[in-house]
């Protein structure tokens, strides 16, 4: 299991429903905020923060946008 998917399972199991993350939102994060997830660092203590911040800054309709792409 990748880095990644590390992150994506034990974030999801700590959040509830509206936080729950998905690959592409990830993948727009890591677009968006590459200084935080460089070197494939997807590290739970150094990345979940600000990737909640991140994903309460949108609204329903881009988080939909994105998981559609």
């Amino acid at each position: 299991m990748t880095n990644k998917e590390k992150f994506l399972e034990e974030h999801n199991k700590l959040s509830s429903q509206n936080l729950q993350a998905t690959v592409q939102l990830m993948a727009r994060f890591e677009v968006e905020k590459p200084a935080i997830c460089k070197n494939n660092g997807w590290s739970i203590e150094r990345v979940r923060r600000p990737f909640i911040m991140w994903l309460t800054s949108l609204n329903e309709k881009e988080i939909k946008i994105i998981n559609h792409k």
